[in-house]
């Protein structure tokens, strides 16, 4: 989850989950306004390989060093429905190359890496890739084992040279975001970031939970300027919600792909 320089103290954002009136849509104040800051160890089982991953957060350490909702559902698709997320070409490709904006513990690209075998660009803000690179060593066997590989790198969205840097070191065929949209300054960047590398056949496949409303439409409204938007797949309701994981499929307007 890349933000900005700083991450924000979590007890804030997750309060403000629930403070922030959209038309009179609070939530219910509940065990998510309460997080325990400490370092915590998560074990997600991968049951179309019979494998555990672990992934380690920080959470006093801000946004970034804690897992968010849509990552867990981006996993879960991957896992046992990989084909509502990639194309036919996509499940065939060796090794498929995959670039995860705002990776935050880096969840999903390192199930993805074990999961498809993928070659896999974990990136966010540069005080949070210590952490990536740990999640990356600790899970490296089983990831070796299927054949996948992962690479960390410093990407802040809306930085010219940093998506150089990335864009220089492969050709992505897919990009993937999870709990990208929450701070309404770094729409712009976001999406600037996004339209450098899906183009051509390359979409962006984003997990999302409809926080904020008029936030969130905003970005949807900016994006449809140049991508098409297509909804993928849609989870129940989270406990305490109105809405559970959208995950949508963004591809470049400009070079639509036919089908």
């Amino acid at each position: 989850m890349a933000s900005s320089d700083s991450d924000e103290n979590p007890d804030f954002l997750l309060s403000t989950l629930h403070d922030e009136s959209d038309e009179g849509e609070k939530q219910e104040e509940s065990q998510h306004t309460s997080v325990a800051l400490k370092e915590l160890d998560h074990h997600h089982c991968l049951h179309s390989i019979n494998s555990t991953i672990t992934i380690r957060e920080h959470r006093s350490q801000g946004l970034s060093f804690q897992l968010w909702p849509a990552a867990s559902s981006l996993v879960s698709l991957l896992d046992l429905n990989p084909s509502l997320l990639l194309s036919p070409l996509q499940l065939k490709q060796n090794p498929l190359k995959i670039l995860e904006l705002g990776s935050g513990t880096g969840l999903v690209g390192i199930a993805a890496a074990a999961l498809l075998g993928a070659h896999v660009t974990l990136t966010d803000l540069p005080n949070v890739l210590p952490n990536l690179q740990f999640n990356a060593e600790l899970n490296s066997s089983i990831i070796s084992s299927r054949g996948g590989l992962i690479s960390v790198q410093q990407l802040r969205w809306g930085d010219e040279q940093d998506a150089t840097n990335v864009a220089s070191t492969e050709n992505f065929d897919l990009v993937v975001g999870s709990d990208v949209v929450y701070y309404e300054e770094l729409i712009e960047p976001l999406l600037k970031t996004v339209e450098v590398f899906a183009k051509g056949e390359t979409a962006f496949v984003m997990a999302h939970l409809r926080r904020w409303k008029k936030r969130d439409a905003a970005f949807f409204r900016k994006a449809r300027k140049n991508f098409s938007v297509e909804v993928l797949h849609k989870d129940p309701p989270l406990p305490e919600w109105r809405s559970g994981v959208t995950v949508y499929r963004l591809i470049a307007k400009s070079r639509k792909r036919s089908t």
